[in-house]
């Protein structure tokens, strides 16, 4: 991991906020790890903030704690869907990040859902 993302490199949990059909801001509270200069979470693939991020790839991110309140300044990006392989780098960085409950929630996500059922994200900060 790097610094180059700041507290959002370092912090916990983010709160990843998309947008509905009509701009209203949706926030969701998420495990985060840094890559270089991008930011990945992980989540269930069929969820809605997938969903909104297929129709609309504008995001926000901001450090918050496991129930979403936020901690820190927020930055704008864009979202970008991965695919299985780009995931699965995701699942690793996590596994790692998040030494021993990363790897018991990723066993129990991948016997519960199969590993089609969890996807990455990636968020690429707006300059």
């Amino acid at each position: 991991m790097t610094d180059t993302l700041g507290a959002l490199g370092k912090a916990d949990y983010v709160l990843l906020t998309t947008y509905r059909k009509d701009g209203t801001p949706v926030g969701t509270p998420l495990w985060a790890v840094a890559e270089g200069d991008k930011l990945y979470v992980w989540t269930v693939t069929d969820s809605w903030k997938v969903k909104r991020l297929r129709r609309n790839p504008a995001v926000t991110v901001r450090p918050c704690d496991v129930r979403g309140k936020p901690k820190g300044e927020e930055v704008a990006g864009t979202g970008r869907i991965l695919d299985a392989a780009e995931t699965e780098h995701v699942r690793k960085l996590l596994k790692r990040k998040y030494f021993i409950l990363g790897p018991l929630t990723i066993i129990g996500s991948n016997l519960r859902r199969g590993k089609a059922g969890t996807i990455g994200i990636e968020i690429t900060p707006t300059p």
